[in-house]
């Protein structure tokens, strides 16, 4: 073997591994695709978690909750820009999901966080939380760790830009 195509063969495999980590997870006609959490500093109170999600049927669905022992409570939020300013707040009945809908967690947008950490979330470590849906009933999800600035599933860091950041309730 040429050493390019050794290096190549060696690179797919090492990247096949890394996003095989995540595992998709099904439940009723709710399908979660790619889940993974941002790494915490020490210290750190709370921590995301992002995927996709798809409503594979014909009637509306709704994730309502969710729970994780490594963190008090697990709420589901949404984040949008008001006159210049990113807004973060939570959704306390949680999301709908239309039939037929994908909705993409991921930072900046939809996120799920794990509020009052019991410990530090590490990365290349995996997370346990566990789903309520108002239909499909409950589904665990392992989320893969990434880096603390990551931006996707593979871990690609992002700069904010300057963005001012408003939390509210």
């Amino acid at each position: 073997m040429k050493p390019t195509a050794f290096f190549l063969a060696a690179a797919l495999a090492a990247f096949t591994t890394a996003t095989a980590a995540a595992q998709d997870v099904s439940v009723g006609n709710i399908k979660i695709v790619a889940p993974w959490a941002r790494a915490t500093p020490k210290g750190a109170s709370v921590g995301g978690a992002y995927f996709k999600i798809t409503n594979t049927g014909t009637a509306p669905d709704r994730l309502v909750s969710g729970s994780s022992d490594v963190a008090q409570r697990v709420e589901i939020h949404e984040m949008s820009m008001d006159k210049g300013v990113m807004k973060m707040r939570e959704l306390p009945k949680g999301l709908e999901l239309k039939p037929g809908e994908t909705v993409e967690f991921k930072p900046g947008g939809y996120h799920v966080m794990l509020v009052g950490l019991k410990k530090p979330l590490t990365q290349g470590e995996d997370v346990k939380a566990t789903f309520q849906f108002e239909k499909a009933g409950k589904v665990d999800v392992i989320f893969k760790i990434g880096s603390i600035g990551a931006q996707s599933a593979d871990g690609g860091g992002h700069d904010m830009g300057g963005m001012k950041m408003q939390h509210s309730h």
